[in-house]
């Protein structure tokens, strides 16, 4: 799953935060990333289980900051992640 958020989320600890919540889920792979335009992409892979719980936090957790709206994908897991990072 790859989701967008958009809102006040850099410079308030939106990415530490989510890698904490996905480490808390369990069985997430993947990364949180600053975006250029103001976003934050964040890329999970696991059961879909695991990621829609993500999902689920990004659009009406206690976030850090302000989340005015999340846009997501779904596509098959391409691997290659050791765990869960912010970058």
């Amino acid at each position: 799953m790859t989701a967008w958020v958009r809102g006040l989320v850099q410079g308030v600890g939106f990415r530490w935060h989510t890698r904490a919540r996905a480490l808390e889920i369990g069985g997430l792979h993947g990364f949180a990333a600053n975006l250029a335009d103001g976003r934050v992409q964040v890329v999970a892979e696991g059961t879909r289980e695991r990621c829609v719980r993500l999902l689920e936090w990004l659009r009406e957790g206690d976030t850090p900051g302000r989340v005015d709206g999340v846009t997501e994908i779904w596509d098959t897991p391409r691997g290659g992640y050791p765990g869960f990072a912010v970058r």
